[in-house]
């Protein structure tokens, strides 16, 4: 099984968001609320990225694999239920092999969140 990354902006501001008042950016804050779900996860890699571009629907995250079909997700709110999810779905896509998951084995909290889908790179 190939190793499936979850890469997290981790400079997504959600409409509201206030320096003052956030010690943390909301990327951040879903960044590590990922992290931790996805600790004891062998198939599954998490790293943080600044920006991905996707600042109209933060938070914002990619799930991807070498030679496997990749997805950007975007509007979510940085709690707990939005990262096991996002953990959940990325484990279906590890144990696929095309990286394609029927939408019935999608977990509830990741439907309406899709943004893109990227087709693999090809080999040469």
């Amino acid at each position: 099984m190939t190793i499936t990354w979850i890469t997290v902006c981790d400079t997504c501001k959600r409409e509201g968001w206030d320096a003052a008042a956030q010690p943390q950016t909301d990327g951040e804050a879903l960044a590590a609320l990922i992290e931790a779900a996805a600790r004891n996860c062998t198939h599954l890699r998490v790293r943080r990225h600044s920006c991905l571009m996707g600042c109209g629907r933060g938070c914002n995250v990619t799930i991807q694999a070498r030679g496997k079909i990749g997805y950007t997700l975007g509007d979510f709110i940085p709690c707990p239920e939005a990262a096991e999810a996002i953990v959940a779905y990325a484990r279906l896509h590890a144990e696929s092999a095309t990286g394609q998951v029927p939408y019935r084995q999608w977990p509830q909290e990741v439907k309406g969140h899709f943004i893109t889908r990227h087709p693999p790179l090809p080999e040469d």
